[in-house]
C-alpha cells in the first residue's frame, strides 16, 4: 500500500543511502518525457526536503533542458530496492540545475566527491515523498560501479570536455536549449 509523506523521514534517508542506483524523470511543457538512470554514489540527502545529485557529462542533457524550459521545474527521483524488502520510494518536487563554475555549484560541491566530467549539480526541493511496496521489482545483486565514464573523462583534456559539451549538451532531443555555456563552465579538477 502506498503512503505519502511531507518530508524525508529518517527511515527514508537510510533507505536512500543504501541504494546504488536511482532514476530521474523530467518533462518539458511539450515533448518527450525523459527517465535517466544514475549511480556513481552521486546522490546526497541534504535535509528533510532537500536533495541533490552530481551529474556527470553524458550523451545528452534532457533534465537540464526540461528544467530550463518549464515554469514549474517538475522533477521526480525514484529509488527501488533490488535486494531485501520490496520498496519503491519517489521524491517529487521542483528541480534546479546548478552549473559547474557558478557560485551555487561551488557552495554545494563539497558535499560530493569531485568526478571528472561533472557538469552540474541537480537539486530537488522535495514537496512529496511517496513509498509503495515494490513487490514487482526483481531482485538483483550489486557487483560494482562501472568506472568507465569517470575513466573516460579523466583521460580527456579540458578542451575535449568543453568541445563535447558544445557538441552534445547544448540541446535536448526535442531541440530545447540547455543553456550550457561550455567556455564559461569551470573544468573539473
Amino acid at each position: 500500500m502506498g503512503r505519502q509523506f511531507a518530508r524525508i523521514e529518517p527511515a527514508h534517508r537510510a533507505f536512500i543511502e543504501r541504494q546504488k542506483i536511482f532514476f530521474v524523470a523530467s518533462a518539458p511543457p511539450k515533448g518527450r518525457i525523459n527517465v535517466s538512470p544514475k549511480g556513481l554514489s552521486s546522490f546526497r540527502v541534504l535535509g528533510e526536503t532537500d536533495v541533490a545529485y552530481l551529474d556527470c557529462t553524458g550523451s545528452g542533457s534532457e533534465t537540464r533542458a526540461h528544467l530550463v524550459a518549464s515554469d514549474d521545474k517538475r522533477l521526480t527521483i525514484m529509488f527501488c530496492a533490488f535486494e531485501g524488502d520490496p520498496v519503491i520510494l519517489r521524491l517529487y518536487g521542483q528541480g534546479r540545475s546548478l552549473m559547474r563554475g557558478t557560485p551555487e555549484y561551488g557552495d554545494l560541491a563539497p558535499e560530493f566527491e569531485d568526478m571528472a566530467g561533472a557538469r552540474q549539480i541537480v537539486r530537488l526541493s522535495v514537496d512529496l515523498v511517496q513509498t509503495s511496496c515494490g513487490m514487482g521489482v526483481p531482485l538483483f545483486d550489486y557487483r560494482q560501479e562501472r568506472g568507465s565514464l569517470v575513466r573516460y573523462w579523466t583521460a580527456q583534456s579540458v578542451n575535449n570536455l568543453r568541445k563535447y559539451w558544445g557538441l552534445k549538451n547544448m540541446k535536448s532531443i526535442d531541440g530545447l536549449p540547455t543553456g550550457f555555456v561550455p567556455d564559461s563552465m569551470a573544468p573539473p579538477g
